[in-house]
Formats: structure tokens, C-alpha cells, sequence
């Protein structure tokens, strides 16, 4: 094959199933953005909002809900245009772009998820030190690194991604991703695995430092009613969006690296967008029903409104 040096567009190849039932998937996929959207919004809100919910918690909470919009917007506008369309292209830059919004989104969400499980510890095995350890500064800090050392993993993925030599422009997946970029390159990838191997060590870390800091959080549970009550009601929510995140992940790794020819493209499709699907619905859900708080804040605005509507109607 020649080589093809910065393509002007790329080839998403993952909509060939999706021909035949395209006002389907387009309505289905409409329906579940705009769920992610006001899901997330309304969450985002009720923290904004309320006094009371300004605490490390319910900050880290709200800036997961921020990422969930903010990585969504990398894929279902582009997705939901291609689903109406006759020709799955991408340019070269939106197609880069593509893999740092989502990508990006990825690290950020293990890095929150990383301070939530922090201040869980806190909160549980050193309640006397909370305010002092979970200080406004110390939040603020950890909130801006949870951000900015994703932004900066992925702009040396991405660099690294953008200067190889490519001997075609068809990716096998219904978005961009980085993986299936390098598969097309004509010479050595050795620093994009090395790079890559090493971005995934350090998020493993943080996987590791999720699960030291629960075998310390169920030891302290275990040893008060109060202690059980605040695992309970804090942790498990917790622990459900880590399930959610985690599995999500593994059907897009699966796919991305193990992935088979035999298999249909239904079922790699599926595969390829669990984690931009269920995680941005179901972690807010998770929060807003399990944590009292919230929930009874998000009922007491929601009626607020109403009541607003309907005496403005009455007008």
C-alpha cells in the first residue's frame, strides 16, 4: 500500500450495520443524548444551587456530571449526524480531536472516581480530620488535577498518534480512536506502546488505590453502626458508578485489542460505545436516588418549578 501522510479524511467503517435501521438508531440514540443531557444538568444544577451541597462530596460529584457532558459532546453530535448520512467520514483533525474529548473523558472520570474514593477514607477512617484534610484549597487543587493531568496524557497520546506515517484512512469503529489509528501507521509505533503502556500503569495506580482505600473504609465500617451507615449511604453509590465505569471499559478493550473477525458488528458495535452510554445516565441516576440529600433536593426544585409553572399559567 502507498503511504498516505496526514489523510484529509478517515473511513468509520462501524455504521455498516446500522444501514437498514438508521431512523431507529438515530431516534434510540436522540433519546438517550438528551437523557445524558438533562440527567446531568439537573444533578449539576441541584449542587450549584444549594448551599448545603458545597462539600468536597457533592463537588467531586458535580464535576463527574460536568465530564459526562463534556465527553459526550465528542461523540453524539458527530454520531447522530453519521446515522442520517450516506458517507462515514470524519476529517483528519475532528477525527483527532474525537479521540482526545472522549479519551480524556475516560482519565478524568477514573481520576474523580480516585477522589471520591479519597474522601470516603477521610470522611470514614479520619471523621476528626475532615475539615482540615478536605479543606476549599486542597478540593480545589485536587478537582484542577483531576483535569489537568488527563488533558495532559492525552495531548502526548494524541501528538504521538499525529506525527505517525499512515497506510490507510479506514478505522474499524463507528468513532475515533487511538488504537485503531496506530494500526494504520507504515513504520515503528515503539513510543506509541510505550506511552500508551505506560498511561495505562498509572491509571491502573489509581484502580489500586481505589481498592487499598476500600479494604481500609469496610475494616473501619465494620466497627460502628455509624460507621456501617455512612459506607452505606455513601460508599456503595460509589462503588456501583466504579462497577459501571470499569465494565464499560473492558467491553471498549476488548473490543479495541481482542476483538474478532467472526464477530458481527452489532456486537462490536455495542461493545465499542458501552462506556459512552451507560455510564453518563446511570452514575447520576445512581447519585441522585441513593444519596437522601440530593434527592430530596432534586424533588423540593422540581417542585418548586412546578408550582412556579402552573401559577404563572393561571396568570
Amino acid at each position: 500500500m502507498n503511504n498516505i501522510t496526514n489523510p484529509a479524511l478517515f473511513s468509520l467503517s462501524g455504521f455498516s450495520a446500522t444501514v437498514n435501521y438508521k431512523v431507529t438508531f438515530f431516534s434510540v440514540t436522540l433519546v438517550c443524548y438528551f437523557l445524558i443531557v438533562m440527567i446531568n444538568m439537573c444533578l449539576v444544577l441541584t449542587i450549584v444551587l444549594d448551599p448545603n451541597l458545597h462539600k468536597p462530596m457533592y463537588i467531586f460529584l458535580c464535576f463527574l456530571c460536568i465530564n459526562s457532558l463534556y465527553g459526550t459532546a465528542g461523540f453524539y453530535p458527530k454520531f447522530l449526524y453519521d446515522l442520517l448520512s450516506d458517507v462515514y467520514v470524519i476529517s483528519y483533525v475532528g477525527c483527532f480531536l474525537q479521540v482526545f474529548m472522549i479519551y480524556s473523558n475516560i482519565k478524568i472520570d477514573y481520576s474523580i472516581l480516585v477522589l471520591m474514593a479519597y474522601d470516603r477514607f477521610v470522611a470514614i477512617c479520619r471523621p476528626l480530620e475532615y475539615h482540615s484534610v478536605m479543606s476549599v484549597r486542597r478540593t480545589t487543587v485536587l478537582i484542577s488535577l483531576a483535569w489537568v493531568i488527563p488533558f495532559c496524557c492525552e495531548v502526548l497520546v494524541v501528538s504521538l498518534s499525529s506525527t505517525l506515517k499512515l497506510c490507510g484512512n479506514r478505522i474499524q469503529k463507528l468513532y475515533c480512536e487511538n488504537w485503531s489509528i496506530v494500526k494504520l501507521a507504515c513504520g515503528s509505533t515503539k513510543a506509541n506502546d510505550i506511552v500508551g503502556l505506560v498511561v495505562i500503569g498509572f491509571y491502573c495506580c489509581h484502580a489500586l488505590c481505589i481498592a487499598c482505600s476500600y479494604v481500609q473504609l469496610v475494616n473501619a465500617a465494620l466497627k460502628s453502626r455509624e460507621g456501617r451507615r455512612k459506607f452505606a449511604q455513601t460508599c456503595v453509590p460509589h462503588l456501583f458508578c466504579l462497577l459501571n465505569v470499569t465494565i464499560a471499559l473492558l467491553f471498549d478493550v476488548m473490543y479495541s485489542r481482542y476483538g474478532s473477525a467472526s464477530m458481527s458488528q452489532n456486537l462490536k458495535n455495542f461493545m465499542a460505545i458501552q462506556f459512552l452510554v451507560l455510564p453518563p445516565i446511570l452514575n447520576p441516576v445512581i447519585y441522585g436516588v441513593i444519596l437522601t440529600k440530593i434527592r430530596h433536593r432534586m424533588i423540593y426544585l422540581c417542585r418548586t418549578a412546578f408550582q412556579r409553572l402552573k401559577s404563572e399559567s393561571k396568570v
